[in-house]
């Protein structure tokens, strides 16, 4: 079943200056006791795999294209195929998306 999301996103060149003084909060946080200390136990947020901290990534719950901030509030350790997957959506989506497949089963 292929799968296909349309985005609003708006103002691209907007976006582009909010992504890039996000993505510098975001390399800011990556270096803090407060991200170590959230990566430590190795733990993916999404699928609650065990990882390991080396093979976690920083992923927003928001995503920054959507307006999403390099806040410890929206920022959570993801496996990278969990990140990967994810892309532009938010966790309710993702898990409205997974609810509507189980319904057409």
């Amino acid at each position: 079943m292929s799968k296909e999301n349309f985005y609003d996103l708006g103002d691209y060149d907007a976006i582009q200056r909010h992504i890039k003084i996000e993505r510098e909060k975001a390399r800011k946080l990556r270096k803090s006791s407060w991200w170590e200390a959230h990566i430590q136990k190795g733990l993916c947020y999404f699928c609650q795999q065990l990882v390991g901290a080396d093979n976690l990534t920083m992923d927003h719950l928001v995503p920054l294209a959507r307006g999403g901030k390099s806040t410890k509030g929206n920022i959570v350790p993801a496996c990278q195929a969990c990140n990967k997957k994810k892309q532009l959506e938010t966790p309710v989506e993702t898990l409205l998306d997974q609810i509507k497949i189980q319904s057409d089963q």
